[in-house]
C-alpha cells in the first residue's frame, strides 16, 4: 500500500466531510434537504450536473471499454453526450416549471392521482438501484486494486461514506461534493490526456495510425463491430444511451435546485460543455491504456476493464498521479452515489410516504426523518446487490439503468408535456409497460444467461438476443401510454391547458 495513495484518499475524504459539515448547518427544511433550497446558480448547478453525470461508468467504464474494444467502447461516450441535447431541448424547462422536488411531482401536476405518483416513485427507485450497483462495483474494484482489501469491504466503505453525505448534508452537501469532484475529474483527465498526446509527439493523426498496430486486434480496433457485432443490438444500446438521460431521476432532480427555468437551461448548457470536453478526452484515456498498459494487465486488474484509467495514470505519472486519479475516481463515485441515494430516498419519503400514505398531511420534521430512513434502506439494498456484480463493466451496467429510464420515464414525460389527450390511465400504462418490459427483457438477456460459464450470472441460453433491450422496451413504453389513453374515456383538456401554460412560462397560481 503506497503512502501517497493513502494521503490523497484521506485528503479527498476530509474535504468532502468538511463540505458535509457546513452543509448540514444549512439543511433545516425539506426544501433544503431535497433541492438545496433552490439556491444554486446556473454555473454551480451545471458543474453539479456534470459531477453527477460523469460517474464511474464514464471515468472507469468507458476508459476500459475503449482500451479493450476500441471504437465500440466509444459508443458510450457518443451516446452519453448526445443525450444532453434531448434534456436541453425537450425536458429541462418544462420539468423545472412543473415540478417541486421529484419527477413524480412534475407528472402529478397534470394528473393529481396517487397511482400515478406511486408508479413514478417505483420507477425512480428501480433506476436508482441499477445505477447504484454500477457505482459500487466501480468503487469496489478501485479500492480493491489500491489497498488490497476484499471487494465486499471496499463496497461497504463507499456505502458508509455516501450515507453520511446524504443523512447529514442533503442536497447542499451532495451538490458541492459533485462540483468539487467535477473540477478535480476534469483536471485529472486533462493531465492524463496531455501525457498520452506527448507520447505520440502531440500528433493525433500519428496516434490513430499507431493504434492500428499496438493491440492484437490490428486495424479492426479502430472500426465498429469488434464488440457489438449485431447492428440491431448496437442500435438498441444507442437508443438507451441517447434517450435515457432525459428519464434519469437523479439528473432530473437537479433542475429543482435552481430558482427558475432560465437558470435550469443555463445549467444544462454549462453541463453540456463540461461533459462534451470530458467525453472527447476519453479517447486519449482508452487509447493510452491500450498502448501503455496493455490488454493483459488491464484484464488482470479487473476482468471488465474498469481499472484502465488508474493503471494508465500509474504508467505515465507514477504513484503520485495514480494516487490523484484514484482519489478523484473515488470522489466521483461518492458524489454520484450520494445523488442517487438522495433521489431514491426522496421518491420514497416525499412521494410514497408523504403524499400517498400520509396524504400530504406530514410535517417537515416527519418527512426529513422518513427521507433519512429511506436513504439507509436504499444504500443497504444497493450494497447487497453490488456484491454479486463484481465482474460486470460499470459502463454497461449504467446502460441498463438508461434503458429503464428511457422506457419507463421518458414516454410519460413527453406525453405529459406535449399530448393534450393524455390521461391517468395512459400515464400508468406507459410507466408500467416501460418498466416491466425493460426489466423482464434484461432478466432473459445475455446479461443474465450465457452458455459460457462465468460470462453471466447463470449458465444457459438467453431467450432475448440483445444485451440492452431499449430497441423493444422504449417503443413499447410509448405504445403503452398511447393505448392506455385511448382505452380510457377520461379527458381533461382544461387541466392540460393549465399545465401547458405553466410548463412554458413557469406561472404559478
Amino acid at each position: 500500500m503506497n503512502a501517497s495513495v493513502v494521503i490523497m484518499f484521506l485528503l479527498i475524504v476530509a474535504l468532502t466531510l468538511v463540505v458535509t459539515y457546513y452543509a448540514a448547518k444549512k439543511t433545516k427544511t425539506t426544501g433544503d434537504f431535497y433541492t438545496a433550497g433552490g439556491g444554486l446558480t446556473g454555473w454551480q448547478n451545471g458543474l453539479a450536473i456534470a459531477g453527477d453525470y460523469l460517474s464511474a461508468a464514464s471515468f472507469l467504464g468507458i476508459a476500459g471499454a475503449i482500451a479493450l474494444f476500441g471504437f465500440d467502447g466509444f459508443f458510450y461516450s457518443i451516446g452519453f453526450l448526445i443525450a444532453y441535447l434531448v434534456v436541453l431541448f425537450i425536458v429541462a424547462e418544462p420539468l423545472r416549471n412543473l415540478g417541486k422536488y421529484t419527477l413524480a411531482d412534475m407528472i402529478n401536476a397534470r394528473f393529481d392521482a396517487k397511482k400515478v405518483r406511486g408508479v413514478a416513485a417505483l420507477n425512480t427507485i428501480t433506476i436508482v438501484i441499477f445505477y447504484m450497483i454500477a457505482q459500487l462495483v466501480g468503487a469496489g474494484a478501485l479500492i480493491q486494486l489500491l489497498f488490497g482489501l476484499d471487494y465486499w469491504v471496499a463496497v461497504l466503505i463507499v456505502g458508509v461514506m455516501m450515507t453520511i453525505y446524504v443523512l447529514f448534508g442533503g442536497m447542499t452537501a451532495t451538490s458541492w461534493v459533485q462540483i468539487i469532484k467535477a473540477v478535480l475529474l476534469m483536471i485529472g483527465t486533462i493531465i492524463i490526456s496531455f501525457l498520452v498526446l506527448a507520447k505520440f509527439d502531440f500528433n493525433i493523426l500519428s496516434m490513430f495510425s499507431e493504434m492500428k498496430t499496438v493491440t492484437s486486434h490490428g486495424a479492426e480496433y479502430l472500426q465498429p463491430g469488434l464488440k457489438y457485432t449485431d447492428p440491431l443490438g448496437t442500435i438498441s444500446l444507442m437508443i438507451a444511451l441517447v434517450l435515457g438521460t432525459a428519464g434519469l431521476p437523479h439528473i432530473l432532480m437537479r433542475f429543482f435546485t435552481v430558482k427558475d427555468a432560465k437558470t435550469a437551461r443555463s445549467s444544462v448548457v454549462t453541463a453540456t460543455w463540461v461533459v462534451g470536453i470530458f467525453y472527447v478526452l476519453t479517447i486519449f484515456l482508452g487509447f493510452g491504456a491500450a498502448a501503455f498498459v496493455g490488454f493483459d494487465t488491464i484484464l488482470e486488474a479487473n476482468p471488465a476493464g474498469n481499472m484502465a484509467a488508474p493503471l494508465l495514470a500509474e504508467a505515465l505519472g507514477g504513484d503520485f498521479l495514480m494516487s490523484f486519479v484514484s482519489a478523484v475516481a473515488f470522489a466521483t463515485i461518492l458524489a454520484v452515489v450520494a445523488g442517487l441515494v438522495l433521489s431514491g430516498a426522496s421518491a420514497f419519503a416525499h412521494d410514497i410516504y408523504g403524499q400517498i400514505i400520509k396524504k400530504g398531511k406530514i410535517s417537515d420534521k416527519e418527512q426529513m426523518l422518513a427521507a433519512k430512513y429511506a436513504s439507509l434502506g436504499v444504500a443497504v439494498f444497493s450494497i447487497l446487490l453490488a456484491l454479486f456484480a463484481q465482474n460486470m463493466n460499470v459502463a454497461f451496467l449504467v446502460s441498463l439503468a438508461f434503458c429503464v429510464a428511457a422506457s419507463a420515464n421518458l414516454p410519460v414525460i413527453i406525453y405529459t408535456i406535449y399530448w393534450r389527450r393524455f390521461n391517468t390511465a395512459g400515464a400508468v400504462s406507459a410507466m408500467l409497460t416501460g418498466l416491466l418490459t425493460s426489466v423482464i427483457l434484461v432478466i432473459i438477456s445475455p446479461n443474465v444467461f450465457s452458455p459460457v460459464e462465468g460470462a453471466a450470472i447463470f449458465v444457459g441460453d438467453p431467450i432475448f438476443p440483445f444485451t440492452n433491450p431499449a430497441i423493444v422496451s422504449v417503443p413499447l413504453g410509448f405504445i403503452g401510454g398511447y393505448v392506455g389513453t385511448l382505452l380510457s374515456k377520461e379527458v381533461n383538456l382544461k387541466r392540460y391547458a393549465k399545465v401547458k401554460v405553466k410548463a412554458n412560462t413557469g406561472y404559478r397560481e
